[in-house]
């Protein structure tokens, strides 16, 4: 059977989506060498708020803005000191210290952290196959953090690894937050940015930060904030509403890694290592068994 119309424009969206994705961890590489996290953060922060304002305003829907509480504007402002405040100076400061390959890696594990951070949070059950499954993929972790030499129980870089990590910790507590939100998205996103855009400018104007910047920031920042940010979460957001088969759209975000390996082999100039792919297939593994777990048995 041919899939109907509107699974083909989600899949068509959903790839653009993750043809994006997969670019920004050498987008991350290539502008972190020439400005720090926070600079990078802000630049990235204020493109991305413009870009979804932007999208309120040709909508016509920017003027619902006022219909939200001011109990949501709240929550949605402390949402976004998680992201992308908080999240991205700890992921941009795991980028400045490892190679993209790596770091790239560990960032995907935050689909592990959800469930087990979603247990005493939301009052969920950690079923047996979610902690099998982290455990699966936290060893590829393990894997990448040692470069491969497991038994000297030695990270490559402790602090890179710790902030990668913590990254992950944050993007799980951020969608979390997201099940109490009842605004829609892209506001919530516009509020959240709002918020984010006005603290980080005040730290970097505070530190100097946005003084002298090279055209390769600015085209950084840019680009990740339209981008990583912005213009993916869009597509993403069409394909979940278009299609009939949520799964078969989720799958796809495991093209990504692949992708971004590839680029960041060819544009980086990266020699990938075997223990990446190791770990990272080890991750990928504990991250398929989570989501094609068996519907039918409550145990798992």
């Amino acid at each position: 059977m041919n899939p109907e119309p509107s699974d083909r424009r989600a899949v068509a969206f959903g790839l653009g989506a993750v043809v994006l994705w997969s670019t920004v961890a050498t987008a991350f590489n290539l502008s972190l060498d020439y400005v720090p996290p926070l600079t990078l953060v802000t630049l990235a922060s204020v493109t991305s708020w413009l870009f979804l304002g932007g999208i309120l305003l040709f909508s016509g829907d920017l003027g619902t803005l006022n219909q939200i509480k001011v109990s949501e504007w709240l929550r949605l402002s402390a949402l976004g000191l998680i992201n992308p405040t908080l999240y991205y100076l700890l992921l941009f400061g795991a980028y400045a210290r490892l190679p993209a390959q790596e770091a790239m890696a560990i960032n995907y594990t935050w689909g592990l952290v959800l469930p087990v951070l979603a247990a005493p949070l939301l009052g969920q059950a950690l079923k047996r196959r979610d902690v099998g499954c982290a455990a699966i993929s936290y060893c590829g972790v393990f894997v990448i953090a040692t470069r491969g030499d497991v038994l000297s129980f030695e990270l490559s870089d402790p602090t890179g690894v710790g902030l990668a990590m913590a990254s992950t910790v944050l993007w799980a507590l951020y969608w979390i937050g997201n099940t109490r939100i009842s605004t829609p998205p892209i506001q919530g996103l516009f509020v959240g940015f709002t918020a984010a855009t006005v603290v980080l400018l005040a730290l970097a104007g505070f530190t100097g930060s946005l003084v002298n910047l090279p055209w390769q920031a600015l085209a950084g920042g840019l680009y990740i904030g339209f981008f990583e940010m912005g213009l993916s979460f869009i597509l993403w957001l069409k394909a979940m509403k278009l299609t009939q088969n949520t799964a078969r759209i989720s799958t796809l975000i495991f093209l990504s890694p692949p992708l971004s390996l590839i680029l960041i082999w060819a544009l980086l100039d990266e020699a990938i290592k075997g223990s990446t792919l190791v770990g990272l297939a080890m991750i990928l593994t504990g991250l398929a068994m989570q989501h094609w777990r068996r519907p039918h048995d409550p145990s798992v």
